[in-house]
């Protein structure tokens, strides 16, 4: 029987005798199918085993049972760790600031754009885009569906769609220029020359009345306490030194203060009425936050609504009111001399305005402070105007005047049903 084992192992073996080096590596080389178990299966000694047995019995026991109060105090804290970092709201549409990751509502980042934000409202670091936060907005609808009072009013929400349109990425703008150091060296008791004053200055006009530099020739200076030196004024809105008759300089014919059109590019200049931009009165969202259009309404807030949702309806913007108001004013006899009657236009400026030696002249240009009061000069009589074309819905039309006008106390309670 050994004899026929032998015999039957022996090709084999006679095989593995003549190549014996590739029987070794195919042995190295052949990969395992079986993986190696891993360490927590391996058999455990016999204090593991005893753990094993106990930690059921107390995990059964470490159960919490939830309890309404668990659940409120669970939806507390998630709406706690939800609020946008600028208003300090659960946040509404939320965007995502790349690349820090800090998020906030559309419109609070919109904002904080158009007051002159360039970086994360949060850190501080720079950004370059706030993408909506499509992950966050739906833990934000599943707690709003189990705890409806924590969303925002109605208004609110239609005030922030104003600003943020859903689903809109939002570009950061980069940070600006760093203003140069101080010349501590720079005198403070002389002028110093405007920009068309120098020599070979690059405006291709040379002031005929330069001033002295100070720094060069403190005998010819111009001493700051015998005023505004001859043909120069003051910027209204970077309010740097400029000179009248050079061609980039422009005049509001309402406050006659001079810009000297090189300081802030679309501020520093004065245009024709129509075509100017009221300060701060770019967007609808401008008027919804503007204190000056609820007092053109003595605080009737109730008709300020009405006049909103109008014009969101029928997409009017403050632009076109703007336009319009200036188009009544000029068909008026006296024009703009009744504005002018009323110093509208004095003191909105921190520098002295010139001299208009015809009372009774144009109003061609305008600046940008000066197109704001016009602006809320007329927008109540603009919407008085705009309720008798008919476009108004009927409810609005069918609301009652109240006989004491603008002295009425009741704006917010009396709702015309």
């Amino acid at each position: 029987m050994s004899q026929d084992l032998h015999t039957l192992d022996s090709p084999r073996r006679s095989s593995d005798i003549h190549n014996p080096v590739s029987t070794v590596l195919a042995a190295v080389a052949a990969p395992s199918l079986k993986r190696r178990a891993s360490p927590s299966f391996e058999c455990p000694d016999e204090n593991t085993r005893k753990r094993m047995k106990e930690e059921p019995a107390d995990n059964t026991h470490s159960l919490e049972i939830s309890t309404p109060e668990n659940s409120t105090s669970f939806v507390e804290e998630l709406a706690q760790e939800l609020q946008c970092g600028c208003c300090s709201e659960l946040v509404y549409r939320p965007v995502l600031v790349i690349p820090c990751q800090h998020f906030f509502c559309g419109s609070c980042c919109v904002l904080w754009i158009r007051n002159g934000g360039t970086n994360c409202p949060a850190c501080r670091g720079v950004a370059t885009v706030a993408m909506p936060f499509r992950a966050l907005q739906s833990v934000i609808d599943s707690l709003l569906r189990n705890s409806p009072h924590k969303a925002r009013t109605e208004r609110e929400r239609a005030q922030a769609d104003e600003v943020y349109k859903a689903g809109q990425a939002i570009r950061i703008p980069p940070p600006r220029e760093a203003s140069p150091p101080p010349d501590v060296t720079r005198s403070t008791e002389y002028v110093h020359p405007c920009p068309h004053c120098l020599p070979n200055n690059p405006y291709d006009w040379r002031c005929p009345q330069p001033i002295a530099d100070p720094t060069n020739d403190i005998e010819h200076a111009w001493h700051i306490d015998d005023g505004v030196p001859p043909g120069h004024a003051h910027c209204g809105n970077c309010e740097n030194l400029l000179a009248l008759r050079a061609p980039t300089t422009t005049r509001c014919d309402l406050c006659l203060v001079s810009f000297c059109g090189i300081g802030v590019q679309d501020r520093c200049i004065a245009l024709p009425i129509l075509s100017q931009h009221p300060h701060n009165m770019s967007t609808l969202a401008d008027l919804i936050q503007s204190a000056d259009v609820y007092d053109c309404f003595d605080g009737n807030t109730i008709e300020v609504e009405i006049m909103l949702e109008y014009l969101e309806n029928q997409g009017l913007t403050p632009r076109h009111i703007y336009r319009e108001i200036v188009q009544w004013i000029q068909k008026l006899p006296r024009g703009f001399a009744t504005l002018m009657d009323l110093e509208l236009f004095s003191d909105i400026h921190g520098v002295a305005p010139g001299t208009e030696p015809n009372a009774n002249a144009p109003r061609n240009k305008a600046c940008r402070m000066c197109a704001s009061e016009v602006f809320l000069w007329g927008l109540k009589e603009w919407w008085l105007r705009e309720r008798e074309k008919g476009f108004v819905e009927q409810s609005v039309m069918n609301r009652k005047d109240c006989p004491d006008k603008e002295r009425c106390t009741r704006h917010k309670d009396d709702l015309g049903t």
